[in-house]
């Protein structure tokens, strides 16, 4: 099989990273991960774009805990009958990233996501396998254009790294596409996790990088070169046309508008 056709592995990080999830809470369920949105857990939307998707073969859920799955039939059913394997959580979402692909052969590129990705959909798991895998690159991310999520939806507000070339939103898909690229799990979480502080992010590649991105001389492509000679691999961004594929279920608001944008999009 060519390479740029070659199955990837999916990873969904389905762990809640507080005791009290506040979506959980608001929805009544046990996790995060199984708040519904238009009655389906986000869990099962995530899982079903990525079974429909033609890019991806296997499914590995790093969450919820053992507990949760056991109170949980339909999830159980899921990973009993084969349609995803489970594995436990680790303490932070790196760690369970690092943890799930030790079970994933070297030769199988990873597509990382997680389970409050609930507007996932088989064309973009589709564009990001493929453009990703054209890129040539060791580990590589995917974006969106702060105008392009803006223009479809005016009334959300996404945080955006702002680079000389524009602004751009964070997505949860992340592709590992080589031995090299499996050690950037660390880095590609941490800049998730900061996405709500772009400074931070800026701040991990050295203090020129911060004062070129605070003046507005860092372009992505800048940024892209110093984060490869910085942490030994070859970064790559996706910039994706979707803007579905910048929201995430981050809040109860998150929650109530992915809800609203599901619907006009089933309608």
């Amino acid at each position: 099989m060519d390479a740029a056709e070659q199955f990837f592995t999916a990873v969904v990080l389905a762990a809640d990273r507080e005791a009290d999830n506040p979506v959980a809470k608001a929805a009544g369920v046990r996790c995060k991960s199984l708040a519904p949105i238009n009655g389906t857990p986000m869990i099962f939307r995530v899982l079903e774009a990525l079974s429909s998707s033609g890019r991806v073969k296997d499914r590995i859920l790093c969450g919820p805990p053992k507990i949760i799955m056991e109170q949980e039939p339909e999830l159980s059913e899921y990973v009993n009958s084969g349609q995803a394997d489970w594995l436990e959580s680790q303490a932070t979402p790196s760690l369970s990233a690092l943890h799930a692909m030790q079970s994933v052969p070297e030769d199988t590129p990873v597509l990382l996501t997680t389970s409050d990705h609930a507007l996932l959909s088989p064309r973009i798991v589709d564009y990001f396998c493929s453009e990703a895998q054209k890129s040539g690159c060791d580990a590589v991310a995917a974006v969106v254009r702060q105008e392009t999520v803006t223009s479809a939806y005016p009334q959300t507000r996404r945080t955006a790294y702002r680079f000389k070339d524009g602004p751009y939103c964070s997505c949860n898909l992340f592709a590992f596409l080589t031995p090299t690229g499996r050690a950037a799990p660390s880095f590609w979480r941490r800049v998730e996790q900061q996405r709500k502080n772009p400074l931070l992010v800026i701040n991990a590649l050295g203090w020129i990088t911060v004062m070129r991105y605070l003046i507005g001389s860092l372009s992505l492509a800048d940024a892209l070169d110093r984060i490869s000679h910085r942490l030994g691999f070859r970064a790559g961004i996706v910039v994706m046309p979707f803007p579905e594929a910048a929201i995430d279920v981050d809040t109860k608001n998150d929650w109530h508008f992915v809800e609203q944008i599901a619907t006009q999009i089933s309608a």
